[in-house]
């Protein structure tokens, strides 16, 4: 692992407090949230479709959907930000407009965009936190959807709505919908990292949690 990646590490007793914080002040609900109840696009998409999801650190949401039946690939990268900056070193230094993102490409006849949402939202991170999860902070972890098209982007927005006014969490969701103008795959050390990495302290504690929330509240679409 680079030497740049240990800096989440330096000072494991901070960020193990943080997290701790976090955990005590979990506001989630504990199980699956509602499913999406708007309208669906009157011509379902065929063949396969991408979504671009920020939730925070990219190594728990790469995980999270890369165990979910439907899904055909993930890759962990950027989005928000220009080429010239979509490197890890430059986007963990904040200022970037770069999340830590997942690229998800799924087959729509198998599952929709909305339960990918609806995982996102249950299971692979708080959307009520801003510019922040867990231990991680700044605006390159933060909560976004980048849509693709427009059918993403009035679901996005319309089950956003749904949800705060059902007041599922108990705070706001804070999550950004805005424009997919590109896709930056990170460097290959962050891809897979919680296959490859199982026994890392950040994954054991933040993440593995994650993957056993999904088996538990999505059994059917576990893989």
């Amino acid at each position: 692992m680079p030497n740049s990646r240990l800096s989440r590490f330096r000072f494991l007793a901070n960020w193990l407090a943080l997290s701790l914080l976090s955990a005590a002040a979990a506001i989630a609900a504990e199980g699956p949230i509602p499913a999406f109840a708007g309208a669906t696009p009157s011509a379902e998409p065929k063949g396969e479709q991408t979504a671009v999801l920020a939730g925070g650190c990219f190594w728990g949401v790469d995980a999270v959907f890369k165990h979910v039946k439907g899904v055909e690939n993930v890759v962990a990268g950027y989005a928000g930000g220009s080429a010239a900056t979509a490197q890890y070193e430059v986007v963990s230094a904040g200022g970037t407009g770069h999340a830590e993102s997942v690229k998800i490409t799924f087959d729509p006849a198998k599952i929709s965009y909305s339960d990918l949402l609806r995982i996102f939202f249950s299971v692979a991170h708080d959307p009520t936190q801003l510019n922040r999860q867990g231990p991680d902070t700044g605006t390159q972890y933060r909560s976004a959807i980048f849509y693709a098209n427009e059918d993403q982007k009035q679901i996005a927005l319309a089950y956003i709505a749904q949800l705060n006014k059902a007041k599922v969490f108990s705070r706001p969701i804070v999550t950004q919908v805005a424009p997919l103008k590109a896709f930056y795959p990170a460097e290959g050390y962050h891809q897979n990292f919680l296959a490859l990495h199982p026994d890392n302290p950040y994954i054991v504690y933040n993440d593995l949690p994650k993957l056993a929330k999904l088996r538990k509240q999505f059994p059917a679409l576990f893989r």
